[in-house]
């Protein structure tokens, strides 16, 4: 095992935090893949790199920011994508909001309508609490301390229960190889089942997002019906989003 390109894959993978197996294919165009696979279960044996399918993360990587350091973040381009997100809601429709902060953005920003509202996130539900004519459900589950979003079985088993005319689903990174990813498994589950569930749903990606990947793939251009970006979205994307027949806000 050649430890000099341990050592840079090593370095590669601390720095860009998580990597794809193509991503280090083009690093290391000289080995074989199965050569890569090799040095990452390496890498893993030795404590410093976690694999997953398709790739692989740095444990020093602990997935999204916390919540009290991504609700600072490019709130004018969370804004943006609120003001377009209202535009697709209809009174009397059941509408499904995960606890991403773009979404509790959207919720400060909803008028005051009769409509149903699902979340799995706390802060969502306290802020729709200013609100009279909405109906909110908060789901249960267990809390996650650092993005205060509620996963896990008792979460899932109480959505198989509920039908979602809408949902708006927050994205933590994508790239055209991996799609929508987001940082923890937990996060991952409820956003799939919501997504299968939903007769339209409705990613969340702010432009910042497309330099972001994060473990764990939720959905992919071709599962979603909307995308809502805050920025127009680059060539390479848009086409791929036309193919697959995903609407851009």
């Amino acid at each position: 095992m050649n430890q000099i390109r341990l050592n840079r894959m090593k370095t590669y993978i601390e720095k860009k935090n998580v990597v794809t197996i193509k991503e280090l294919q083009a690093l290391f165009p000289e080995v074989s893949l199965m050569t890569i696979h090799r040095d990452l279960d390496a890498l893993t044996e030795a404590g410093v790199v976690v694999k997953f399918r398709g790739g692989a993360k740095s444990v020093r990587h602990n997935g999204d920011p916390e919540f009290n350091v991504r609700i600072g973040e490019n709130n004018s381009g969370k804004f943006a994508i609120a003001q377009k997100a209202m535009e697709l809601i209809q009174p009397h429709s059941s509408v499904f909001l995960d606890a991403s902060t773009t979404n509790l953005m959207l919720a400060r920003s909803l008028p005051d309508i009769n409509l149903n509202i699902i979340t799995t996130g706390p802060s969502i539900a306290l802020e729709l609490c200013r609100l009279h004519n909405p109906v909110v459900t908060l789901c249960c589950g267990t809390i996650n301390r650092k993005n205060l979003a509620l996963s896990g079985q008792n979460t899932l088993e109480m959505l198989k229960k509920i039908n979602i005319d809408l949902a708006f689903i927050g994205v933590s990174g994508f790239s055209l190889e991996a799609g929508f990813t987001c940082g923890t498994e937990g996060d991952m589950l409820v956003k799939r089942m919501v997504i299968q569930k939903a007769r339209t749903s409705v990613v969340m990606c702010s432009h910042d997002k497309l330099k972001c990947l994060m473990p764990y793939t939720f959905a992919h251009l071709s599962d979603v019906d909307y995308l809502i970006s805050d920025e127009p979205m680059p060539e390479a994307f848009a086409d791929a989003a036309k193919q697959a027949g995903l609407k851009i806000l």
